[in-house]
């Protein structure tokens, strides 16, 4: 009797399986996820560029920021060596100022 019952209750989960209901549940389910995987692919492409960009971006401000940096540099060494009595002066003045301002504290 216990085979009879399993194969009736098989049936019936078969059977609810098969429901006009459940198949469009299932569908509209798989609809659903679909709709979401799509969404999500296209969010991960435009992240992905949108990051790249940015790398970009970082990598050139940082080769122009490098590039500013020597020719500031140049332009520093250039003045010294043009003016060593007012690059003294200069350094005098920073290093008494630098002092007053130790001092306070």
């Amino acid at each position: 009797m216990t085979t009879s019952q399993s194969a009736t209750e098989k049936a019936k989960s078969n059977s609810a399986l098969n429901s006009p209901v459940t198949e469009k549940a299932i569908e509209a389910a798989h609809h659903a996820v679909d709709a979401v995987a799509e969404k999500a692919a296209i969010a991960e492409d435009t992240l992905r560029k949108t990051a790249a960009n940015s790398q970009e971006t970082l990598t050139h401000k940082q080769e122009e920021i490098k590039q500013q940096l020597q020719l500031s540099y140049s332009k520093t060494r250039e003045f010294a060596a043009q003016n060593p009595l007012a690059t003294a002066g200069i350094a005098f003045a920073a290093g008494v100022l630098l002092t007053a301002l130790l001092r306070r504290n």
